[in-house]
C-alpha cells in the first residue's frame, strides 16, 4: 500500500477493509517518512504494533 492511500485510510470516518498478514487491521496512524503504519488487530484492538506499509493490502468491498 502507498503512503498516500495509508494516509487516506487513516484519516477517514469510513472503515476500509485492510488486510496485514491476512488479518483485518485499523490503521492508526502513518509515518511518511519511514512508510510505516501503527496498526492494530481488529480482533486485538489492545496490541498495537508498527509494520512497513507494504505489508498492508486494501480489499476490495465490492467483491465480497
Amino acid at each position: 500500500m502507498n503512503v498516500q492511500r495509508a494516509q487516506e485510510i487513516a484519516s477517514s470516518p469510513i472503515m476500509a477493509n485492510v488486510l496485514c498478514d491476512g488479518l483485518p487491521i485499523y490503521i492508526q496512524h502513518v509515518n511518511e517518512q519511514s512508510e510505516t503504519a501503527r496498526i492494530y488487530a481488529l480482533n486485538k484492538p489492545e496490541e498495537e504494533r508498527e509494520v512497513p506499509l507494504y505489508t498492508l493490502t486494501e480489499r476490495d468491498q465490492t467483491l465480497e
